[in-house]
C-alpha cells in the first residue's frame, strides 16, 4: 500500500478458478485513464492485444459522447461504448452517434429537482442532453460550453427553451457544502425511489438517471446481444458509478486508487490507474490464455 492506502503492488486476484474472457468492460476516469487524461503507450497496447485475441473491449463512462475523444482512436471491432453511466450507447467510429438511449423522463427529472431542493436547501443542477449540456446560473463552471442553455432547471426541463427538446441522459446536482458521500446518501434516501443516483466525481455531484440505468444494466443489455454470461466479462472501475458494473460482472477489479465502496464490490483488485492497472490484469489475462492453449 502507499501512504494515501492506494494498492502499489501486484493486483489481489479474485479467489477461485476465472472463466475463458469473452469481454472486458472499463471505466475510464480514475481507471483506464491516468490522472493527466491520457491513455498509457502501455494500456494502448493492451487493448489492441486483447482484441487480436478476440476478447472485445467495452469502454464503459459516465462521460458523455462528446467527451469521448480522448479514447475514440483506441477502439477496436465493434467501436460501441456506454456513455452517462448507461443511459447512452455510441459508435465511436462515427463520431459518436447514438445507438441506443435510455432517457430521464422529463416529469421524473422534475420530482426529483424539487425534492432535492427540499431536502438539501443550496443544490444546483444541470440537464445533460443527446444535444449537450444545460445549467442553472448557480452551478459551479465544470463545463465550458459556450452553446449551453443557463435558466432554472425547471425551465431547462420544460421543452419550452429552444433546444431543449433532446432526449434527456441525466440530470447532475451540486451542493456547495455537503460531503459527496454524505449528499448522495441523503439523494438516495429522498428521491432513490424515482430515479438512479450516483456520483463519479470527488466533488458533491450527483448524477440522476432513469429508474434502473446504469453502467451495469446497459453492460447487460449489450452483452446478451453478443452471447456473452457475466461470468465471461472482466470489469474495471473506482467510483461508486461502478459498483453495480463490478457487482454484475464475474471478475471485477477496484483500482488502486478506488473508493472503499467500490473496493468492497469488486472480486479483485489492481494498481492504481497511474501505473496502468487495467492493462496489467489485461497482460495477465492474455499470458495465461497463452499458457492454456499450449
Amino acid at each position: 500500500m502507499g501512504e494515501d492506502g492506494s494498492v502499489t503492488s501486484a493486483p489481489q486476484r479474485p479467489d477461485g478458478p476465472t472463466p475463458a474472457t469473452r469481454l472486458i468492460a472499463t471505466d475510464l476516469d480514475g481507471t483506464l485513464l491516468r490522472d493527466d487524461k491520457s491513455v498509457s503507450p502501455r494500456t494502448i497496447a493492451a487493448l489492441a492485444a486483447a482484441e487480436e485475441a478476440g476478447i472485445e473491449v467495452f469502454f464503459v463512462t459516465g462521460r458523455p459522447a462528446r467527451w469521448m475523444g480522448v479514447v475514440s482512436d483506441h477502439v477496436h471491432g465493434h467501436g460501441l461504448a456506454i456513455c452517462a453511466n448507461g443511459a447512452a450507447v455510441v459508435d465511436l467510429r462515427s463520431g459518436g452517434e447514438f445507438v441506443q438511449v435510455r432517457a430521464l423522463p422529463r416529469a421524473t427529472a422534475l420530482t426529483v429537482v424539487n425534492t432535492l431542493r427540499a431536502a438539501a436547501p443550496g443544490t444546483s443542477f444541470a440537464v445533460e442532453l443527446t444535444t449537450g449540456i444545460n445549467y442553472e446560473p448557480t452551478y459551479p463552471p465544470f463545463f465550458q460550453d459556450p452553446g449551453a442553455a443557463v435558466a432554472t432547471a425547471e425551465k431547462l426541463l420544460s421543452e419550452e427553451l429552444e433546444g431543449s427538446a433532446a432526449p434527456v441522459l441525466k440530470v447532475l446536482a451540486h451542493h456547495p457544502e455537503l460531503g459527496p458521500d454524505e449528499f448522495l446518501a441523503l439523494a438516495r434516501s429522498v428521491a432513490g425511489g424515482y430515479a438512479s443516483i450516483t456520483r463519479s466525481s470527488p466533488t458533491s455531484l450527483l448524477e440522476v438517471s432513469g429508474i434502473g440505468i446504469s453502467k451495469a444494466s446497459t453492460l447487460a443489455l449489450c452483452c446478451a446481444e453478443r452471447g456473452i454470461s457475466p461470468a465471461e466479462v472482466v470489469a474495471f472501475g473506482d467510483m461508486p458509478n461502478d459498483v453495480e458494473m463490478l457487482r454484475w460482472a464475474g471478475t471485477s477489479y477496484a483500482m488502486g486508487n478506488a473508493h472503499p465502496d467500490v473496493i468492497a464490490a469488486a472480486s479483485g483488485r489492481t494498481v492504481a490507474n497511474n501505473e496502468d492497472g487495467v492493462a496489467v490484469v489485461i497482460e495477465r489475462i492474455l499470458a495465461e490464455r497463452t499458457t492454456h492453449q499450449r
